[in-house]
């Protein structure tokens, strides 16, 4: 992800919150489609990869709220983002457009791999341009635990690499009129 432009400052720990909610309810509407997606073209195993990182972004946003707890947190319009996707660092707008429904475990895990890098971007932008100390302070620590799931998932890559085979084989292919 590009970062968001200058004058994209987040003015409060509320507000650093919203958007972080925000991101992981779309990663994880993201990860569901996508999984839903792969499944209707009996792509299992991708299925369910997308569907663990749809789990695992439901987790983050229970943290994330957890973390908000009473906090009175902005609502804002989907205009009213700080980021320069249309949708949110991990949601599904400003993909690697390589996505199909016949890509294997190790497509599906770069796919996430660069979410996650797009998310952590977004949040050292965050760390580094924040209105509020503790606004900074909690950026840098969410741009912190991306790059810890950036270190996961590029061992879970590198192990799935070792393992792969060919992108397999289309088991549902369109039907093209010649």
């Amino acid at each position: 992800m590009s970062a968001p432009s200058p004058d994209a400052v987040i003015e409060s720990v509320a507000e650093l919150l919203a958007h972080a909610l925000e991101l992981e309810y779309a990663s994880k509407a993201h990860y569901e489609q996508l999984a839903d997606s792969m499944n209707v073209h009996h792509n299992t195993a991708v299925a369910d990869l997308f569907c663990s990182f749809a789990t695992l972004s439901a987790d983050h946003a229970a943290a994330v709220a957890a973390r908000a707890g009473d906090t009175d947190l902005p609502r804002i319009p989907p205009w009213g983002f700080k980021w320069l996707c249309p949708d949110a660092p991990e949601g599904g707008d400003c993909l690697d457009p390589a996505l199909s429904y016949g890509m294997s475990t190790v497509q599906a895990l770069e796919v996430a791999l660069h979410n996650e890098r797009r998310s952590r971007a977004y949040y050292a932008h965050c760390a580094a341009s924040a209105a509020l100390p503790e606004a900074r302070r909690l950026a840098a620590d969410m741009a912190a635990e991306a790059a810890e799931h950036i270190a996961l998932l590029e061992q879970m890559l590198a192990d799935e690499r070792r393992r792969h085979r060919d992108t397999p084989d289309d088991l549902d292919p369109p039907h093209v009129p010649a």
